[in-house]
């Protein structure tokens, strides 16, 4: 992130108020927000990269005793956001009330003790248990079960987690949060992974055993599944859009993965495994994939009896 410089300090550098439209125009200087500057963003700058640059402006203009919170805090920290979250910067006041909301910040008003903070790359924000709460309190339970998630694998401890939901108690939203720190859990390895379980708790799915590994009669691994209903001789699969990247190893393709996950799956069924993927858009579709996941609980059932 290049240096952020607020208009005056550009004019005290010799610059003229037209000089600095002139190369806002051009594309060399970004004006992230009214009266703060950064080196030009490129057109494509992730969006939490673009959020970033925006917190860095913000706090350059507002109060050191703001704290960034909330979806912004979450960027710091590297935790998932979603675009509509990354329109404002979020800070936090030490008061009751007294919050406020403009086109680009979202000031909140709430009591916020000093080991409820901490300082990141120069910037003071909410500890990863106090932003997962405030992220369940005000997103759905999805988004705060998938930042929790995230969380824990960034070294959130339960108990940590726990006590910041306590010391919220009364605030609006508590009971998501409350639920939130029910659900959370470390072994979910991606967000599709998170909101599937969260979708699965609300539709009645049975809890299923998560990163199931699956033996061979000689104990050699087969494969190690994102979900596994072992009493229904069912596993199940998130498919997401990345993830057969994210398994590339060196030299290979995405067609070689693609591959071995069909052999791993191919494996699997002849072991006797029911086998049910599912995507994003299935889990827009309580009937179609629950639906899915009854008619395999119901063959793995028949073979294992």
């Amino acid at each position: 992130m290049s240096e952020i410089n607020l208009h005056h300090e550009l004019l005290e550098q010799g610059q003229t108020k037209f000089e600095i439209a002139r190369r806002v125009r051009a594309g060399d200087l970004s004006r992230l927000r009214r009266g703060a500057y950064a080196g030009a963003l490129p057109g494509d700058a992730a969006p939490v990269a673009a959020h970033a640059a925006l917190v860095a402006a913000t706090l350059r203009q507002v109060s050191n005793e703001a704290v960034v919170s909330h979806a912004s805090a979450a960027v710091i920290h590297g935790l998932p956001t979603w675009i509509d979250q990354l329109d404002r910067v979020h800070l936090t006041r030490n008061r009751a009330g007294g919050g406020r909301r403009e086109r680009n910040l979202y000031v909140h008003g709430a009591p916020i003790s000093d080991h409820e903070t901490t300082v990141i790359d120069g910037i003071k924000v909410t500890r990863l248990a106090r932003t997962v709460v405030d992220l369940s309190r005000m997103e759905s339970i999805e988004r705060g079960v998938a930042a929790g998630d995230a969380a824990l694998r960034l070294g959130l401890r339960e108990y940590e987690l726990t006590a910041s939901v306590a010391a919220a108690c009364g605030r609006r939203g508590i009971g998501q949060a409350r639920i939130t720190a029910e659900l959370v859990d470390v072994r979910s390895e991606s967000v599709g992974e998170s909101f599937s379980r969260v979708r699965f708790w609300r539709w009645g799915v049975p809890a299923p055993i998560l990163q199931l590994e699956v033996r061979d009669p000689n104990g050699g691994l087969v494969g190690r599944c994102d979900f596994g209903w072992p009493e229904f001789g069912t596993i199940g699969e998130f498919d997401g859009r990345v993830k057969y990247g994210l398994l590339l190893k060196p030299g290979q393709t995405a067609e070689d993965v693609l591959l071995a996950e069909k052999r791993r799956e191919e494996r699997l069924r002849e072991l006797g495994w029911q086998v049910v993927r599912w995507g994003w858009a299935d889990l827009k579709n309580r009937t179609e994939l629950t639906a899915r996941l009854e008619a395999a609980f119901r063959r793995g059932r028949d073979m294992t009896t």
